[in-house]
């Protein structure tokens, strides 16, 4: 067994001066029944606690960690860009140089806005939205994720596709009566939302590729056909690619499925680990936004200097080297493989979805294609299987609803050794 005496110690601490000890809730470990642990470092692949126990890392601080942690590159811009100072709230070279990047790595994002955590940059865009068309109701999905802004924190009501409800108290009624849900990969409660409120959507947002209710993809012709009813209704189609964007291609999800948005929310990896977010589209769109427009949105510590050297040395990596993406797909698939292996070898039949470098095991033995799906997995035998492998130096995301993460650090060797790994915690798990 890993001793974690340190972990809890801390965790102890935690608890008396940070809500729940946590400063984000998935990071407390409740759905999977232990106590968390913390972490003191990282490199390539790998995590160690503060009690010295190994971790290979499959959560990547949820997804930004693409090459792996603490890359040199990484370092030593954020080390050069740290001799000239941490903050100027003024404007600098880098942060026209980054958008330069994204822009060119992105071609619908025409003009874009630099902010502070993926959190900003969906309710700029939702605000934005607004602005744009004088409309105030937006559609989102069930099970979908875009930050904890107060349109977001809605859930559905009586069916997914009808009026939402507050999900967090502290969210307002009247907020809540302009957030619409519909269901994740069916168009038809799209359509008919957009029908029962004619002319009044300004916006569809949506997660190309959920991460947040575990991995799940769009079927074929959802996201075209979300494309073409919002041209069709003059509705502003937002892709939030805070967890996607630069993960699946170079371009994001919207390069991997052919689909164009109006704008697109971003954060996460164009940080390369520190905290950023942005958004951007159509210049037409985006001229909106103060000082060009009267929409107004503002904030000290945008393009922060620091956040824009780490994502530019991201960025620039991996626009100058796209065959990673294919070492991740290989190594991804080997993953695949051998997880379904197992399961046939085990003669258990959960279900495994992945994208490119995303992956999710639930267990439930029916299709996850949106969020009632997902919802019906078997949380208590996931937790079990949670716990079986990070005893086994495993660090997987510790809720059955979030996607995993492989880098293009993780070798064949981790890969073989995660394989043996989850053979074990099935074998524990089904007995």
């Amino acid at each position: 067994m890993k001793t974690t005496k340190k972990s809890e110690k801390l965790f102890h601490r935690a608890q008396k001066h940070i809500p729940g000890g946590v400063n984000s809730p998935v990071r407390a470990f409740k759905s999977v029944g232990i106590n968390p642990i913390f972490i003191q470092r990282g490199k390539g692949a790998y995590l160690w606690d503060v009690d010295g126990n190994k971790y290979i890392d499959y959560v990547g601080s949820w997804g930004p960690m693409i090459l792996g942690h603490a890359h040199p590159e990484i370092l030593k811009a954020v080390q050069q860009a740290m001799k000239c100072g941490t903050s100027f709230g003024a404007p600098t070279e880098l942060e026209v140089t980054m958008a330069e990047l994204i822009t060119k790595m992105v071609p619908s994002i025409e003009v874009i806005r630099m902010v502070n955590s993926g959190t900003e940059a969906t309710m700029s865009a939702i605000r934005l939205a607004r602005a744009y068309t004088g409309k105030d109701k937006i559609i989102k999905f069930e099970g979908c994720y875009h930050g904890h802004g107060d349109s977001f924190l809605i859930k559905a009501g009586s069916g997914a596709a009808t009026f939402g409800v507050p999900d967090s108290p502290g969210v307002p009624k009247a907020l809540a009566a302009e957030t619409l849900n519909a269901r994740y990969n069916d168009i038809s409660s799209v359509r008919k939302l957009v029908s029962d409120f004619p002319s009044q959507i300004a916006a569809i947002i949506v997660e190309p590729v959920v991460g947040n209710m575990g991995c799940v993809p769009p079927k074929a012709g959802f996201l075209e056909n979300l494309r073409e009813l919002c041209t069709e209704q003059k509705i502003i189609f937002i892709m939030d690619e805070v967890m996607t964007g630069f993960r699946l291609a170079p371009g994001g999800a919207q390069e991997l499925y052919h689909i164009t948005p109006d704008l697109t929310t971003l954060g996460k990896i164009i940080g390369g680990g520190l905290p950023v977010g942005a958004y951007g589209g159509k210049k037409e769109i985006m001229q909106m936004v103060s000082p060009s427009g009267p929409m107004y949105q503002a904030g000290t510590l945008s393009g922060n200097p620091l956040a824009m050297a780490a994502g530019f040395a991201l960025l620039s990596i991996l626009s100058k080297n796209k065959s990673l993406y294919k070492i991740l797909e290989n190594r991804s698939a080997l993953l695949e493989d051998g997880i379904r292996e197992n399961m046939k070898s085990l003669n258990v039949r959960w279900t495994l979805n992945r994208v490119g470098s995303m992956f999710t095991l639930f267990f439930t033995d029916k299709p996850v294609t949106d969020f009632d799906a997902a919802k019906i997995s078997d949380t208590s035998k996931f937790a079990a299987y949670f716990r079986s492998m990070l005893e086994q130096g495993i660090y997987l995301p510790p809720s059955q609803f979030e996607a995993a993460f492989l880098s293009a650090s993780h070798t064949e060797s981790d890969i073989e050794k995660t394989i043996r790994a989850n053979k074990k915690a099935l074998e524990s798990v089904e007995k």
